[in-house]
């Protein structure tokens, strides 16, 4: 084999690259509601996409990348919920009618909109089966045919998690209430958003704790406050950006606006501390679907 060729392991290797590229958002989208978590659902996606890359590099014929990311992503979502003990047993009834149709009825598009505009927390409310089924169906609008593959289910069963899970769904945004309002910012992330509007970069670089870590999806860590530092230097390069304290699933995250005006946020970030320094940086720059589907409030003033 000529050396400039490339090896057919190395042409898989490219195919799960492009794509893995192309189906983040939807891989997301599916492990943020499993999760009832951008954050978590986010997380699920990146160890998806590490597991996959080992796993082809051992295979020798390559699998069909989208049903068997899917497949990867809800195996590893699964295994994350029993740890924390959250999954339900629920038995599998005679199933509903429910229509597959190229050209779904008008109850069927009001039933995707209402999945759809469904708070990703919520579905953390139903169980696991009702939960990827309604996914599935309502917010990615897989085929029946398929979401049954994926989840070694029937036909017949499919359509009645669909059925429940749809009622159910209904019912809690019935009760659903209004996010609650927002924490103030804690001193350390009030800082941290003064000292990066003002552009203080060496002051931001003296925050950083020596083993300090920095992860940008689809890039590699940085390690160390010399190498995270650099965060700070291609940021400085940046006009416009605005960073703003906020909370999304009950946890402190900083909006990161590159319009000052705008309704919403571009992307987020979230740090970790120790002894008053950041051990760990998440900069969602480079995964800006995670922000779209994100419940977040601004911390006021």
């Amino acid at each position: 084999m000529s050396a400039d060729r490339p090896s057919p392991n190395s042409e898989r290797l490219v195919g799960l690259l492009a794509a893995a590229s192309e189906l983040r958002p939807e891989l997301h989208r599916y492990c943020a509601r499993l999760m009832g978590s951008v954050i978590d659902g986010e997380d699920v996606v990146q160890d998806t996409l590490v597991r996959a890359f080992v796993a082809l590099q051992e295979m020798e014929d390559t699998p069909p990348l989208r049903p068997w990311l899917f497949r990867i992503a809800h195996n590893r979502a699964l295994d994350l919920l029993r740890g924390r003990a959250v999954r339900k047993a629920e038995p599998i009834e005679a199933a509903s009618e429910v229509a597959d149709q190229t050209s779904p009825d008008p109850v069927e598009m009001l039933m995707r909109q209402e999945a759809v505009k469904t708070a990703v927390s919520r579905y953390a409310e139903l169980p696991i089966l009702q939960r990827s089924v309604v996914i599935l169906k309502d917010v990615l609008d897989e085929q029946l045919s398929e979401i049954a593959a994926l989840l070694d289910l029937s036909v017949d069963a499919v359509k009645g998690h669909l059925a429940r899970g749809r009622a159910r769904l209904r019912e809690i945004n019935a009760q659903a209430g209004t996010l609650a309002a927002a924490r103030p910012a804690s001193a350390a992330v009030a800082r941290y958003v003064a000292l990066f509007n003002e552009r203080n970069w060496d002051a931001l670089r003296t925050l950083l704790a020596d083993d300090v870590r920095l992860v940008q999806s689809a890039h590699p860590a940085r390690v160390g406050s010399a190498d995270v530092g650099m965060f700070f230097s291609i940021y400085a390069k940046i006009d416009g950006l605005w960073l703003a304290p906020a909370w999304l699933e009950g946890r402190e995250v900083i909006a990161v606006f590159e319009d000052r005006a705008a309704a919403k946020p571009s992307y987020m970030m979230w740090l970790e501390w120790r002894d008053g320094k950041i051990s760990f940086i998440r900069d969602y720059k480079y995964v800006r679907y995670a922000a779209a589907d994100a419940e977040l409030t601004l911390a006021p003033g």
